[in-house]
């Protein structure tokens, strides 16, 4: 029976190592501890001024109001210095 995907075998996992070493540098660059939260995914934005693929990095705290940091470049991509420049600009 395949009604509300029963009997379908999962999506295999995304390539999730890019994903994390972005986070990893994010961590220590924003001074975030274990109770902060970082997302980061890549999305195609659909307006012709956009690059195509870029990265956006979420960083939600206790108390705050969520930061949303753009690179825009696809998430594989993605350096340390683009992150660095994220966060300051």
């Amino acid at each position: 029976m395949a009604l509300f995907g029963l009997g379908r075998s999962a999506r295999p996992p995304a390539n999730d190592g890019p994903r994390r070493r972005v986070e990893a540098w994010v961590r220590p660059a924003a001074g975030l501890d274990e109770a902060d939260v970082v997302k980061v995914n890549e999305i195609l934005c659909p307006d012709p001024a956009c690059p195509g693929f870029e990265t956006v990095i979420l960083i939600m705290r206790p108390g705050e109001r969520t930061r949303a940091l753009k690179v825009p470049k696809p998430i594989a991509a993605v350096t340390q210095a683009d992150v660095a420049d994220a966060l300051t600009g």
